[in-house]
């Protein structure tokens, strides 16, 4: 028997990022799917839709008239998972039934006020407005006492859980630190006290090092397939500079964070001819008052079409009582994306 090859033999990579395992299966994806297909969500909707609640001048749920913005727009979300005022309080029985109160804030950022864009289809200057809003509400919201951790995020598609298509993104800000940035924390604490530099400055410099994996770059950030990705095209953008949040970035970082985002996105579009879906991310530091030289701004894009655009991956079976699980490799994803042209698809005559 020949020797071992993770393009063709079952085998678990090491998420050095949460501390985590993730079994790897290249084989199955030779084998044919026989599965329920969809037909793709609609594409086809008009500038301004006077139902829509996000759009300018539109009457929201509450009854709050929107102004009649022309570029971003953000608000405290009408239906906020979290809540500003409440009691303090907790459950403990025996150790085993425990709950504890948690306040904080759901603002909503409405990214145009176009309602048929998305972001790969906005311009470069207008997704830099985005992520100068987002530097925004970070700095305000993480300056409160109340709030330890400020989630800044997108579910683009329907079935991502987005109900609403017009462009927009979510800051959930609250009082403790969510599960998953808290498990990056762990293992970056403790690689960053054993070698005192970020794992993830080490990890790009392997990942550039190899370029086996890597989708696009520019002067100052890096997207790639993570050497242990879990979603079909899941990608990871990396600042090159180890900063801590995006408050810390320059002019020109900004520039080139809104410059790599519509570059990807329009990529994620080209790859099936169809408006991607996904859930993407910032992951940065805690805002509780304590340095965190450890934490290296990224962003998570994470999008579940498998195939094409009516075959996609849920978490099911032994992903949900084993460990996650892929069939194609992050190599293959990357070489796909990689080779996505970067004018989009609708632009092309």
């Amino acid at each position: 028997m020949s020797g071992f090859d993770t393009t063709e033999h079952p085998h678990r990579r090491f998420n050095a990022l949460k501390g985590e395992w993730v079994l790897v299966s290249p084989h199955r994806s030779k084998r044919p799917w026989q599965g329920q297909q969809e037909a793709p969500e609609g594409e086809q909707r008009p500038a301004y839709d006077p139902s829509c609640y996000l759009c300018p001048g539109n009457t929201r749920a509450n009854g709050e008239i929107n102004p009649a913005y022309d570029s971003t727009f953000v608000f405290t979300n009408d239906f906020a998972a979290l809540q500003e005022q409440v009691p303090v309080g907790g459950v403990n029985e025996g150790g085993l039934l425990r709950a504890e109160a948690e306040s904080g804030v759901c603002r909503v950022i409405c990214f145009s006020p176009r309602h048929d864009l998305t972001l790969p289809e906005m311009t470069t200057p207008a997704i830099r407005q985005v992520v100068d809003l987002w530097v925004d509400e970070f700095r305000t919201l993480g300056a409160r006492p109340d709030i330890n951790y400020v989630q800044i995020f997108e579910n683009k598609g329907q079935m991502m859980g987005c109900s609403n298509p017009h462009p927009h993104g979510q800051i959930w800000a609250q009082r403790t630190v969510p599960m998953e940035p808290a498990k990056e924390s762990t293992e970056q604490l403790a690689y960053f006290q054993q070698h005192q530099r970020t794992l993830l400055a080490d990890y790009l410099a392997i990942e550039l090092e190899k370029q086996e994996r890597i989708v696009i770059e520019n002067a100052h950030f890096v997207v790639l397939v993570p050497f242990w990705a879990v979603w079909p095209f899941e990608t990871l953008l990396i600042a090159r500079r180890p900063v801590q949040d995006i408050t810390q970035l320059t002019d020109e970082e900004r520039e080139a964070l809104a410059d790599i985002i519509r570059r990807l996105t329009i990529r994620y579009d080209n790859l099936f001819q169809i408006s991607f879906p996904y859930s993407a991310g910032l992951h940065q530091r805690p805002t509780d008052g304590e340095d965190h030289p450890e934490w290296h701004l990224h962003m998570h894009f994470y999008p579940p079409l498998l195939r094409s655009a009516t075959v996609r991956k849920f978490m099911v079976g032994y992903e949900m009582l084993g460990d996650p699980q892929r069939d194609i490799t992050p190599e293959f994803s990357a070489g796909r994306l990689r080779d996505m042209s970067e004018v989009h698809y609708k632009q092309v005559q």
